[in-house]
């Protein structure tokens, strides 16, 4: 008999496992299909179209075409490339709760952080009172990689559009583009670049149940980016190397899943919020304080704080029992960085101290769901009890 306990993950915003569709479109590009697609012979060509059909579906699903796609190393990569359309006298302007792949070299390019609201959405005035000549670029992320808010980007693009035309009446030659992180957002949103209204748009494979390791950024013919990686000028000489035709096909086919699933799977995750909320709040000796507004919140996101805590400890727990989440972005709680997002939301040292990331995926289920939050209500009272909070 087997008695060993279920592992739960509940951290697909971090990374998703890899739909079998994907792996079993990829298989055979590590074998029988392992031409390099730039090589002139005949087996190779037939890769080389194997890769621009998938760019092509792939394009397709964000209302672009296979030429306004360049595809990356994911979406950090994707992040940097697209800052390079800022000239050297350029303003660059973005939100307080950007990921680190935007804030970074963004602030390196001596950007300026645009004010959040307590629920995680853009302060639009705080944007228009920042909003000057020099502005080149402003990048909002679609949805915030730890509380799951969903920006009103196609507002921040009226404006833009707006500034667009009042420069020009004013003979001001200055561009501005707008630019917009995805990676959390094509998994459970229909995505238009023509109805967003952006410039740039970057996104990841795996966050969407593709292949680790590759993204793509979409770009409009107005832009002009500057490639970071040199070489054999592939990619239209925006991002030169041996293209990666497995994960490309990989890409491809779990966004299609994605875009094919939309429906089922916010009304699935959003069942399945209200489930661990209401259970967790049944259990718990402490009021959990769920974060964000739901009307403008991710569905599969139910970030969640138990102020007076510490997160960290509470992860050691869940661990130990078998429950997998975080404190938010891989990359700053792997260094034991206090969250920038809630920080900028205006939380208090102890709700930020307290704050768990709890995100659903396709593999949970009801059960794993109430199992979950039990055991973490079972970790928070423990705690709760040895410090007499």
């Amino acid at each position: 008999m087997n008695t060993t306990e279920k592992s739960i993950y509940l951290d697909y915003a971090a990374a998703t496992p890899l739909s079998d569709k994907a792996l079993m479109a990829m298989t055979p590009y590590f074998s029988e299909k392992f031409y390099n697609p730039g090589s002139p012979y005949l087996p190779a060509k037939f890769v080389r179209d194997d890769y621009e059909e998938k760019k092509s579906q792939l394009a397709h699903i964000i209302g672009a075409k296979s030429d306004d796609l360049i595809i990356t190393s994911g979406a950090t990569e994707s992040n940097n490339l697209a800052l390079t359309a800022v000239s050297e006298s350029g303003k660059i302007l973005f939100s307080a709760t950007e990921h680190d792949s935007v804030r970074v070299p963004a602030k390196f390019h001596g950007g300026r952080e645009i004010k959040v609201k307590p629920d995680g959405a853009l302060d639009l005035d705080d944007l228009r009172k920042n909003l000057d000549d020099e502005t080149e670029l402003i990048s909002v992320a679609l949805v915030n990689n730890e509380l799951g808010t969903i920006q009103p980007i196609a507002e921040i693009a009226e404006l833009v559009k707006s500034e667009r035309l009042r420069r020009r009446l004013a003979g001001i030659s200055r561009p501005i583009f707008l630019m917009s992180d995805a990676s959390q957002a094509l998994n459970l949103l229909e995505i238009s670049v023509g109805r967003l209204g952006v410039d740039l748009l970057t996104f990841n494979s795996a966050k969407m149940y593709g292949p680790k390791g590759i993204g793509a950024l979409y770009h409009s013919r107005e832009t002009r980016l500057h490639p970071l990686i040199l070489g054999g000028g592939q990619e239209q000489n925006f991002r030169s190397g041996t293209e990666n035709v497995p994960a490309l096909v990989g890409f491809s086919v779990a966004a299609g899943e994605a875009r094919s699933h939309l429906t089922s799977s916010r009304k699935n995750f959003q069942h399945l919020k209200r489930l661990f909320q209401k259970t967790l709040t049944d259990f718990s000796e402490i009021t959990p304080l769920f974060l964000g507004n739901p009307k403008k919140q991710l569905a599969n996101f139910s970030p969640v704080s138990f102020p007076g805590l510490d997160a960290e400890r509470l992860i050691y727990l869940l661990e130990s029992a078998h429950v997998y989440v975080s404190t938010g972005a891989a990359c700053a709680a792997s260094k034991g960085e206090k969250s920038h997002v809630l920080k900028a939301c205006g939380f208090s040292d102890d709700i930020i101290q307290g704050s768990l990331r709890i995100t659903f995926g396709k593999d949970n289920t009801e059960e794993d769901i109430i199992l979950a939050a039990k055991k973490i209500a079972t970790a928070v009272n423990s705690e709760r009890t040895r410090l007499n909070v």
